[in-house]
């Protein structure tokens, strides 16, 4: 029986070692809004990235990690705390990242936002005349 405060998780798995095998003790977490790392045993260190400020993602598929179904997928963010993680050696990593992009792209739906918008922020080098680009556009 679920506890009344748990989210409703969407995907769960844990970080594979030695063979595919979930023998770590990282755990991995998406929900409808947020993806949540957590790791440890005895001292738990729980982090959280809110799925619309996810600006891009990376499906890193070493020999390795091939061989037994599993692939790393590295997170790029605006989150203060985590501007980039990773998934470590997860299984399926094709779905999860499907997964990934439906649930992003509903949550930017709900805020109103696009990848563009989230440069807008203060984080993104501005060339002095709001352009993004460095090229001479306004030349007199």
């Amino acid at each position: 029986m679920a506890k009344k405060n748990e989210p409703k998780y969407i995907w769960r798995d844990r970080k594979r070692t030695f063979l595919g095998l979930p023998w770590s003790f990282t755990i991995y977490y998406l929900t409808e809004t947020k993806l949540i790392r957590r790791k440890g045993v005895f001292n738990l260190e729980e982090d959280e990235i809110d799925l619309y400020k996810i600006t891009d993602k990376k499906l890193l598929m070493p020999m390795g990690q091939r061989m037994v179904g599993c692939g790393t997928i590295h997170i790029c963010s605006r989150d203060t705390d985590s501007p980039e993680a990773d998934i470590l050696c997860i299984k399926n990593p094709h779905e999860v990242m499907d997964l990934l992009d439906k649930h992003i792209n509903l949550e930017r739906d709900r805020y109103g936002t696009r990848g563009r918008d989230l440069y807008a922020m203060g984080h993104a080098p501005i060339h002095g005349h709001g352009d993004f680009d460095p090229d001479m556009d306004h030349q007199e």
